[in-house]
């Protein structure tokens, strides 16, 4: 059976710059059935997941359904509400317990986005110290791939590590799959398979980032995500927050990106905009296409 993930992998189509943009994830627990829009198709309130969904629109803020591996149900006092903001120096991870998901409705959205935790906090939210979590996309709804490929991906992980792993309802990229967020520092990777994903997760919890397979850091745009792994892969050894974009100037199919370290250095990255070709589809079922892709033309030192 031919499957989107298997002709992005035949055709050897790049990760670099594929992850969903967000500086700030609000993640929900919804055991259960998830439609292909799950906010307003699934167990959740759908009147909230759609103002939700609007409230976040532009904010920075992306929002997604969590749930276990198994079906396991929600423990006591209420489900599961993650968020966490992933900007270099100023990543947090917060959660909290809400009986009533309705409480949701009185989130401070463009203030989550910009890294304030207030209003998450005054529904009970506090500091997150445990493990790095594991977030897989297996909503086969969306596309058969993550349900093929993330859902035994998400239980073989969690046989070992139940409390850090967790199946979510979108990352984007179904044609990566197994597809899958770390946070707190909003890694993606794509095409994933469990002994890597067990050392990504080691080396986050060293705090290291690993740059085979990785798609991006959500907090920064395509190009900005595309321009700081090719720099870490010049840089070995550098931290999760030693990295940062300063800037991205251009558009449509080319980019400077601006980067420096927190010891001062300063980087130039030129990014252009690619087709993968030949023609293969994006999603499962759907009409072959040419995605975007992002190249890194040249690293400059500054």
């Amino acid at each position: 059976m031919s499957t989107c993930a298997r002709a992005a992998l035949d055709l050897r189509e790049p990760l670099a710059g594929t992850a969903a943009t967000a500086r700030t994830w609000l993640l929900i627990e919804q055991p259960g059935p998830w439609g292909a829009r799950a906010l307003t198709a699934s167990r959740l309130d759908a009147a909230l997941g759609a103002a939700l969904e609007a409230a976040a629109e532009g904010t920075g803020v992306r929002v997604a359904l969590i749930r276990r591996p198994g079906g396991r149900p929600a423990g006591p006092g209420g489900p599961r509400v993650v968020a966490a903001h992933t900007l270099p120096g100023r990543t947090w991870t917060h959660t909290a317990r809400l009986p009533r998901l309705e409480a949701l409705r009185s989130l401070d959205l463009p203030a989550l986005g910009a890294g304030d935790p207030a209003s998450f906090d005054a529904l009970g939210g506090a500091p997150y110290d445990g493990p790095p979590l594991a977030l897989v996309c297996t909503n086969g709804k969306r596309d058969r791939c993550c349900a093929l490929l993330g859902r035994p991906l998400a239980e073989e992980l969690a046989l070992t590590a139940p409390e850090e792993v967790w199946e979510t309802t979108h990352l984007g990229g179904h044609r990566f799959s197994p597809t899958l967020l770390v946070l707190p520092h909003g890694y993606a990777y794509g095409r994933a398979v469990t002994t890597e994903v067990k050392e990504i997760l080691r080396a986050t919890a060293a705090g290291e980032v690993v740059v085979d397979g990785c798609r991006g850091r959500s907090c920064w745009d395509r190009p900005g995500q595309a321009a700081e792994l090719a720099l870490r892969e010049r840089l070995p050894g550098a931290r999760p927050d030693d990295l940062a974009v300063t800037g991205v100037e251009g558009a449509a199919t080319g980019w400077e990106v601006a980067l420096a370290h927190r010891d001062g250095r300063r980087w130039r990255v030129t990014v252009a905009e690619g087709t993968s070709l030949p023609p293969r589809p994006e999603s499962c079922g759907g009409t072959p296409g040419t995605p975007r892709r992002m190249d890194v033309v040249a690293v400059r030192e500054e």
